[in-house]
């Protein structure tokens, strides 16, 4: 249920940006969901076309990139995707690894016409 609260802020982004600059409409938005955000891009876009009518977004396109798990092992240094359950380092074997990609959540750009 948190996508609401996250597709009602990106609607509001959106717009807040667009309102005051001569903007017929917001047309397409992109947004960055990192793999282990927890954010369903079904239930993103389900709830973006019932919030977004009546606004300047109302019928704009929502672009979802997935960002793949990317961890650095704090040992060796290695960097490297893990496995679905193992988060050791391949390289050696370390357990200690810090998120280099993966959690992202964002509105990365947005498209309007005049």
């Amino acid at each position: 249920m948190h996508e609401l609260a996250v597709t009602e802020s990106i609607l509001e982004i959106a717009v807040r940006h667009a309102q005051g600059k001569n903007v017929g409409r917001i047309t397409d938005l992109y947004l960055v969901i990192g793999q282990w955000s927890s954010i369903v891009d079904d239930s993103v876009q389900f709830y973006w076309d019932i919030i977004s009518d009546g606004t300047l977004a109302k019928g704009a396109t929502l672009h979802f990139r997935r960002v793949l798990v990317v961890l650095t092992c704090q040992d060796c240094g290695n960097e490297y995707q893990p496995a679905s359950e193992e988060f050791a380092c391949p390289n050696c074997g370390g357990t200690h690894a810090r998120v280099k990609t993966g959690e992202e959540f964002q509105l990365e750009a947005i498209d309007v016409e005049d």
